[in-house]
Parts: C-alpha cells; sequence; structure tokens
C-alpha cells in the first residue's frame, strides 16, 4: 500500500500522460450538472437520474481503461504482474463472537500494474486537490465525481481527527485497486489499497496514515 501527498510544484511535473489524464472530468462537470437540473417533473427527474448515473459509470471505465493501457506491462520483459499473495493478506478476521460490527478483513497485494495505475490516479486526485480545503463529505464527494469517479464508487468513512474521509472502488472485472481520500491541509493524502472481491471497500482494515495531531 502506498500514499501520495504532493505539494503543486511536483504535482505540475508529472510525466508521460498523467498531465494530460489530470484533466479528465472539469471538462465534463458543467454538463453532468446541468443534465439533473433542468428536468421537470418526477418521471422525468427519476429517469434522468439513472441516465446520469450510467453516464459517469461510463466516462469512468472509458478513463479507467485509458489509464490501464499506458500502464500495461511490457510482455517481452519477461517481468510477472502478478504480486505475491500470503495467507494473512486474504484471509477475513475472525468475527467477534456477539458482536453486530462488521467483520473486517485485510487488504489483498496490488500487482504491478495496479500499482501503476494507482500511482495515476493518486497524481490526478491530489493535483486537483492541490491548494484547496475541503471541509465536509459532502465538498470531497463532489470534488471527486467532477474528476470523473461516479457517486456509486465514492464512500463515506468515519472522519479523521474532525477532517473528511472517502474511498474510491476503482476495482474493474477482476482488479483490486481501491483509493482513501483524506483531507489535509490545502490537499488530501492518497492511500492505494487491494480490495478483495465482493467486499466493500468499506470493510477492509487499513492502518491510519495521517498522524494524530500532537496538541
Amino acid at each position: 500500500m502506498r500514499s501520495i501527498s504532493l505539494p503543486k510544484s511536483l504535482l505540475a511535473a508529472t510525466l508521460g500522460g498523467v498531465t494530460v489524464l489530470a484533466g479528465f472530468g472539469a471538462q465534463n462537470a458543467t454538463a453532468d450538472q446541468t443534465s439533473t437540473v433542468s428536468t421537470a417533473g418526477t418521471v422525468s427527474t427519476v429517469s434522468t437520474v439513472a441516465m446520469s448515473d450510467d453516464d459517469a459509470e461510463a466516462r469512468f471505465l472509458e478513463m479507467a481503461d485509458l489509464i490501464s493501457q499506458s500502464c500495461a506491462p511490457d510482455v517481452s520483459s519477461g517481468i510477472d504482474d502478478m504480486a505475491p499473495a500470503s495467507v494473512a493478506d486474504t484471509t477475513a478476521a475472525e468475527p467477534t463472537p456477539d458482536t453486530t460490527l462488521p467483520v473486517l478483513v485485510d487488504p489483498v497485494p496490488l500487482t504491478a500494474t495496479e500499482e501503476c495505475t494507482a500511482q495515476r490516479h493518486q497524481l490526478r486526485i491530489s493535483r486537483a486537490f492541490s491548494g484547496t480545503d475541503t471541509a465536509t463529505y459532502a465538498e470531497l464527494r463532489d470534488k471527486l465525481t467532477s474528476l470523473r469517479y461516479p457517486a456509486a464508487r465514492i464512500h463515506r468513512m468515519p472522519d479523521f481527527s474532525g477532517e473528511p474521509v472517502a474511498r474510491l472502488d476503482l476495482r474493474v472485472g477482476a482488479e483490486h485497486l481501491a483509493l482513501e481520500v483524506t483531507d489535509i491541509n490545502n490537499g488530501v493524502m492518497v492511500e492505494a489499497f487491494g480490495a478483495p472481491e465482493g467486499v466493500s471497500v468499506t470493510e477492509v482494515r487499513l492502518e491510519p496514515q495521517v498522524a494524530e495531531p500532537t496538541s
């Protein structure tokens, strides 16, 4: 698992297609909002919202495919793309007797391609949030949706030291990639992790990456 929180000057120097991919989302954010607000009547509103969700997912899949292609392994290199998995990484925690709390599971390893993809998403998110303070979860979520991450893939987590936290489910097909986005001063910290198949990203146990305030 890796997290990233970079200053604006360094983020502007991203290489290859990362800078280009960072622009995804802003160009269509206004159109998304307009299509939802301009509807009239209960029936029309329901159908338009459903269509908007489908469109948002389609745009995300298009972006995810472009990023994945840019991270595709070089077959001629002979490097195995599969990360080793241990029993501890893939085994769910035993449930505590007589408790209603959700059963948390450990993250699974990311492949080399997923690690590369994670870095691309981390950079574009960190760059978009650089110099901003998202004081509420709603602001954090709205900013992420403007970056082409569908609302259905954004999940609220408990605040960390009063700051909003969200998790992004970026899994496509058999992939495991997910991100945790935590608001910090004038930016966000973005941590990548692997979510097991069939498990909500909210049920994956992660170690805190941001230090608790000492005063």
